[in-house]
């Protein structure tokens, strides 16, 4: 359940990264924007639903603080790293400055939505069980106020 749905969530910022990518390597610099912004949104959403609701869950289950979710957080902090670099290129319209940084952020969340999808939601499924559809409705709710 969490695996399906989170994965889910992965392939929509995907397709929101790759429409922004292909915005800016045609040169249509407002689509771009509105396509960055909207991608930046939608993953700062995800994140910070996986940081302050299934994490926690998953970390006071299993009393792992310092395993696979610590791992998740710093990789997120990279990646907000890299939004702001991102929007950097793309405020000053230079499409070599943004598509060199989006090849770095590519690489780097198909590394991390493979371990969230192969090993941590797969692992969050198994010991959050019955509680998983309360969990997702609570990162669902959390979405609707950021």
């Amino acid at each position: 359940m969490i695996t399906e749905t989170l994965s889910n969530e992965h392939a929509h910022c995907d397709n929101l990264f790759a429409q922004a990518e292909s915005d800016v390597a045609n040169g249509q610099w407002e689509k771009a924007a509105r396509g960055v912004a909207d991608f930046v949104k939608a993953m700062g959403q995800h994140f910070s639903a996986e940081e302050q609701i299934l994490f926690p869950a998953f970390e006071q289950r299993t009393g792992q603080t310092a395993g696979p979710t610590q791992v998740m957080r710093f990789e997120h902090q990279q990646m907000r790293q890299l939004f702001a670099q991102m929007q950097q290129g793309l405020a000053q319209q230079d499409s070599s400055e943004y598509l060199g940084i989006s090849e770095t952020l590519l690489m780097l969340m198909r590394q991390h939505n493979a371990k969230e999808e192969q090993i941590l939601y797969p692992m969050s499924d198994r010991v959050l069980g019955n509680e998983a559809s309360a969990i997702l409705a609570q990162m669902e709710q959390s979405k609707q106020g950021v």
